[in-house]
């Protein structure tokens, strides 16, 4: 089966269609300023060459009918519609075929995730307007964090408050996370059991995954909490915000830009928010970008060890996403403070570059380290294929 799998932003519509089966993409892009002057798509066909199409975009209807037009090239027929939801909040365990109660649930959970569920909402509406005959399906962030023990997902906050208004830990990176576990257990067998799994990318977060179940995560309410990340600062003293509004002046919007879109590896490196640029400015003695990669190795390694507290245990320890997949530095930095637990890796191992799983421990580790490269998008496909199967 072919699906086609969508993930709408506010101003952006990427898309990419493969073959659940053999995991081969056909087409994928990205639909770029909907609603902004300089619309574009930028797509690339299979064993093709990156392709740009300026054409107006003034809103995502129209991005989607250039998509299906892409889609038309390539002869492939559509057999489904993924689509990546934000926020699954309250409702969403596992993926749905959308009706109109379940288009409903994701318009309502919208608050949880405000720049994001509303222009996935239309996106998914728009859709089955357009091709009534195809299923779409909605892959929540949250879904594999929605059963987490409620000792990892509710905050000490009254209880009648926090049920009234939903505030809970939900997480992100749930289908991130689910793929990691998916391909590991692939890759190692019947020896895989408990897993930390790391999705260290711009965005970042860690989950404790326990024979498929996640134990505890590191994002929260929002994708604010946890790690520090390329623009969010991570776990802070709440009281912080207080201290900024009432002492710095500034505002809760204020706040709230600064905490999500200034901070983090920018902030602390103050060039970049970009981990290959700090460690550049490492090697040439920046010491901001040395503390920078210093502090994000060791808040790694410090949730790591909450996460394998969540499972009671570890034996797989597993580094994806854009700066775990490509950065050995970063890896072998983080590796060097979980040494206390007997994980240690292999520097040549460590240093290869490829698409594939593979294995980087070193021979003596307790710990089996893995590099998994992640691909959402596939986890997608491959819910919309089962959810149609039955």
């Amino acid at each position: 089966m072919n699906v086609l799998v969508i993930n709408a932003g506010s101003s952006s519509l990427k898309f990419q269609l493969l073959d659940v089966e053999s995991a081969e993409v056909y087409l994928k892009g990205n639909c770029e300023r909907i609603g902004i002057d300089g619309s574009f798509i930028g797509y690339e066909f299979a064993e093709g060459s990156k392709q740009q199409l300026d054409v107006a975009l003034p809103d995502h209807k129209t991005a989607i009918t250039h998509v299906f037009d892409l889609v038309k090239q390539t002869g492939k027929e559509v057999g489904g519609i993924g689509h990546r939801v934000v926020q699954g909040g309250w409702y969403f365990s596992d993926s749905q075929i959308v009706d109109d109660e379940i288009l409903a649930q994701i318009r309502e959970v919208s608050p949880l995730a405000p720049l994001h569920n509303p222009p996935e909402a239309d996106v998914i509406e728009i859709c089955r307007e357009m091709f009534p005959e195809l299923a779409n399906v909605a892959v929540c962030d949250t879904a594999f964090h929605h059963n987490m023990p409620e000792r990892a997902w509710r905050y000490a906050l009254p209880r009648d408050v926090a049920d009234d208004l939903h505030i809970r830990k939900y997480g992100m990176h749930g289908t991130s996370h689910r793929y990691i576990w998916r391909a590991a257990k692939e890759f190692v067998g019947d020896d895989l059991h408990k897993l930390a799994s790391c999705h260290l990318g711009s965005g970042a977060s860690l989950a404790g995954v326990l024979d498929g179940r996640s134990m505890d995560t590191t994002m929260g309410l929002t994708p604010l909490d946890g790690l520090i990340m390329g623009t969010r600062c991570g776990t802070l003293d709440p009281a912080t915000v207080f201290y900024l509004q009432r002492v710095g002046g500034y505002s809760i919007d204020e706040i709230d830009e600064m905490m999500n879109k200034q901070s983090g590896l920018l902030a602390l490196s103050a060039i970049s928010s970009d981990a290959r640029d700090i460690e550049q400015g490492a090697d040439n003695g920046d010491e901001n970008c040395q503390m920078a990669i210093e502090m994000f190795a060791y808040r790694t390694a410090q949730l790591v060890c909450s996460m394998i507290q969540a499972m009671e245990g570890v034996d797989t320890l597993a580094f994806s996403a854009g700066l775990g997949e490509n950065s050995a530095r970063m890896r072998a930095e983080i590796a060097a403070k979980l040494e206390w637990l007997g994980l240690r890796i292999d520097p040549e191992k460590n240093a290869v570059r490829s698409g594939e799983v593979r294995d980087i421990s070193a021979p003596d580790s307790a710990i089996r380290v893995l590099v998994v490269p992640t691909n959402e998008e596939l986890m997608i496909a491959l819910d919309v294929a089962e959810l149609i199967g039955k």
